[in-house]
């Protein structure tokens, strides 16, 4: 009876360090996953000697980020530890994930005749869009790349706007939407003014489709920062972002900074994380940058959504519940996010520069400046909530036919 017990006793004892090493080697590899970075190196490091350094660390290379002299790489932990020690790479920052900024539940698809008759959206009616068309300015031809899941390669309401674009996820693939939210944010920005669906800020605006999003409205910074890179190489002179991230990744700052710098508008939504309630209303990234003007979202009674991020960071506030627009295919959808606020003042912006710069020009460069843009906005503004600036509008409502004149 003993032997008998003394034999299951080391049975047992055999199993449990069995499941134990098990329990080791799997704890160890889920550790050793390799998970997505964004390696950044010094200035002067040349191309040769940055591909080296990633594949003896062990590395694998998934795209070049040039505008940050950069490289969006897989690594694994030990990988990590070995390339940051490195003498050429100046940091190693998290490729966090990015996600379209629409209010959850707010989704609704309108299933109307393929060309409806043209109505004019609550939206573009309250910033006074439609009052600056008469005097022949549509901001034609005015560039804005809609940075987000792409536009609707089929729609009868956008494709003449659309002058060409990138998919920075596939490459080999083009930048038609999968998702329905760019093509949402892209129709009210420039949806045609040609008597179905809808119509746009700016009707003629030439839009640019920079896929940086999947079909499920996520997406990696790193493509995002290729599609700024994109915008920038091919002379964008307003940007859209109605996407966003918690996290304050530096390569991320750095990509807004350069597209400024560029001479880019950089328009970004505020986020859907207001709780007035538990003061849960942080603004995301790239929102809270100093370089992108942050907006806020209004309803039809001109008051901030409750669910609208709110903050020091924001700077104007625009319509962004029950809004209207165009949709993925040929469809049209109603939604709410911060995502529908900030093409109300991208489009906006659009306008302006197509307007002579005068008095405006406060560098005397002879041109539009960013910094002069955003200054006009915020200067015609509609003031809400506390009398000048505050955290939950900015400046206040843009109104885009205040800021034309």
């Amino acid at each position: 009876m003993k032997k008998k017990f003394s034999i299951l006793l080391v049975a047992g004892v055999l199993i449990g360090l069995i499941f134990s090493l098990v329990g080791v080697v799997l704890i160890s590899q889920a550790k050793s996953e390799p998970a997505r970075k964004i390696v950044v190196f010094k200035t002067g490091v040349d191309e040769a000697t940055r591909e080296s350094l990633i594949n003896k660390a062990g590395g694998v290379k998934i795209k070049d980020l040039k505008l940050i002299e950069g490289k969006a790489v897989l690594l694994s932990p030990q990988a990590e530890k070995a390339l940051v020690r490195q003498a050429g790479v100046l940091r190693i920052d998290d490729d966090v994930s990015v996600e379209a900024l629409i209010k959850e539940g707010s989704w609704k698809v309108n299933r109307v005749p393929p060309r409806p008759a043209q109505v004019l959206p609550w939206g573009v009616d309250r910033i006074d869009a439609e009052l600056v068309w008469p005097s022949g300015n549509t901001a034609n031809p005015i560039k804005v790349g809609i940075i987000d899941t792409g536009i609707s390669n089929t729609h009868p309401d956008l494709l003449a706007n659309v002058k060409g674009g990138i998919n920075t996820i596939n490459p080999r693939k083009n930048w038609n939407d999968d998702n329905g939210h760019g093509s949402h944010v892209a129709g009210i920005v420039a949806a045609l003014n040609n008597d179905i669906g809808v119509i746009g800020v700016g009707p003629e605006i030439d839009l640019y489709a920079i896929k940086v999003l999947g079909a499920g409205g996520s997406g990696y910074l790193s493509d995002v920062i290729e599609g700024i890179q994109w915008a920038i190489a091919h002379n964008m002179q307003v940007i859209n972002m109605s996407l966003g991230t918690v996290s304050d990744i530096k390569s991320f700052h750095d990509a807004v900074t350069a597209a400024k710098t560029a001479g880019i508008v950089v328009v970004a939504a505020a986020g859907n994380s207001g709780s007035p309630t538990d003061g849960n209303s942080t603004v995301i990234y790239p929102a809270a940058y100093p370089e992108a003007i942050a907006v806020s979202a209004t309803d039809q009674n001109n008051v901030i959504a409750s669910w609208s991020s709110r903050g020091p960071e924001v700077d104007l506030a625009a319509p962004g519940v029950g809004i209207y627009s165009t949709y993925k295919g040929t469809d049209y959808a109603t939604l709410s996010g911060t995502s529908m606020a900030a093409p109300h003042v991208a489009g906006s912006a659009a306008l302006v520069l197509n307007t002579p710069v005068g008095s405006n020009d406060v560098n005397a460069n002879g041109k539009w400046d960013p910094d002069e843009v955003q200054t006009k906005l915020q200067a015609t503004a509609k003031d809400l909530g506390d009398a000048g600036l505050d955290t939950l509008y900015g400046w206040g409502l843009v109104n885009a036919f205040n800021a034309v004149q």
